[in-house]
């Protein structure tokens, strides 16, 4: 690349940034134009160019783009004559393309109408209708897993392998569908990660690549985890950035597909973040509420959390902090700590829609 090329590229670079932010202040347009519009077309393009590779691709070219980095400071700045000036442009020239390409081909997503307004439900709840809400589950989880597992103390296990549970969210969200439109997953881009170590050490279950749109999950979680978490990158991926928006497609996606497991799976995980927030605003409240549980669902979340704990390391917090400041740079002023408004949506949305699935 040309020296006055890097120079335009780098002066380009806040320029970019200004004009995004401009751009922030008009969610209606981001959504009509972007989201709902060109970005339609630009993920399903990414999903027919990388979503038959058996591989990842997406994981491919950041072990590339590691091995560049790595090159890059030997060569250019761990060198006692190193030449700032030409490592400043090297480096603002390569962060002014990349910022562009993350806009353009995913990450405008972050500035699009709030999920609740889409939607037009309320985003504040109380705590007597977060109990409500959380009891309506506890009564669905526990006839479902009822149903799966006759023992009650037994964690329910799920019978498909990832694959199966990659291809069965196809029609889980054309079933979705016909609640929200517009959220059909053709074609599919969702793969297991070839990153999964690295990632559990991180204590990631997965992620999206934005600029080839696969989505990608960590193979060594638990598959009772599965059918939430592909939902939840596959969301990522029909342009719902925001974590909080995409583990509520998620658990919506989950409960209404006619799979039990997958019932089973989703509404453990909207009845966890319930719970969460019920158990930070009354302690004792939500002790009580969570006793109305059977012991086996509780041994399912106890699976997961005994998961996790075993890949505890020194890293991980300095992983999750940084994660936790992309998040707030992009829209998400909470960051990781999202909770309230994933309850709010689920509490709003189930205040008004029946929570379907198995009965009694």
């Amino acid at each position: 690349m040309q020296r006055r090329t890097k120079l335009i590229l780098t002066i380009a670079l806040p320029i970019q940034i200004v004009i995004i932010k401009m751009i922030s202040f008009f969610p209606e347009f981001v959504e009509s134009f972007y989201s709902n519009g060109i970005f339609i077309y630009i993920s399903k393009a990414l999903r027919y160019v990388f979503g038959w590779l058996p591989f990842s691709f997406g994981d491919l070219l950041y072990c590339v783009l590691i091995i560049l980095l790595l090159r890059f400071l030997i060569k250019k700045v761990f060198r006692k004559d190193v030449i700032w000036k030409n490592v400043l442009l090297d480096v603002g020239a390569t962060l002014s393309i990349v910022y562009a390409c993350f806009h353009m081909l995913w990450g405008m997503n972050y500035y699009r109408l709030p999920l609740h307004e889409i939607l037009q439900i309320s985003d504040e709840y109380t705590e007597e209708e977060l109990t409500a809400v959380s009891e309506k589950l506890i009564i669905q989880a526990n006839i479902l897993h009822k149903k799966l597992e006759s023992n009650d103390s037994l964690a329910v296990q799920m019978p498909y392998s990832k694959e199966e549970i990659f291809e069965k969210t196809i029609p889980a969200y054309d079933q979705l569908n016909a609640i929200l439109p517009g959220l059909t997953y053709h074609p599919k881009s969702i793969k297991k990660s070839m990153l999964s170590i690295p990632l559990t050490y991180m204590g990631f279950s997965g992620y999206l690549n934005p600029i080839t749109n696969e989505a990608q999950v960590n193979g060594l979680i638990l598959n009772y985890k599965m059918p939430t978490t592909s939902c939840h990158e596959e969301a990522h991926q029909l342009g719902f950035a925001k974590e909080n928006e995409a583990n509520f497609i998620a658990a919506l996606t989950t409960i209404n597909y006619d799979d039990l497991y997958f019932q089973y799976s989703g509404t453990t995980f909207a009845l966890k973040f319930c719970l969460n927030d019920l158990y930070r605003r009354n302690e004792e409240k939500a002790i009580c509420v969570i006793e109305k549980l059977r012991p086996g669902i509780r041994a399912n979340y106890r699976e997961v959390n005994e998961f996790w704990e075993s890949y505890e390391n020194p890293l991980e917090p300095i992983f999750k902090s940084t994660y936790d400041q992309y998040l707030k740079a992009n829209n998400q002023p909470d960051g990781m700590e999202t909770y309230s408004y994933v309850v709010a949506l689920l509490v709003n949305y189930f205040k008004v829609n029946p929570i379907t699935g198995a009965h009694p």
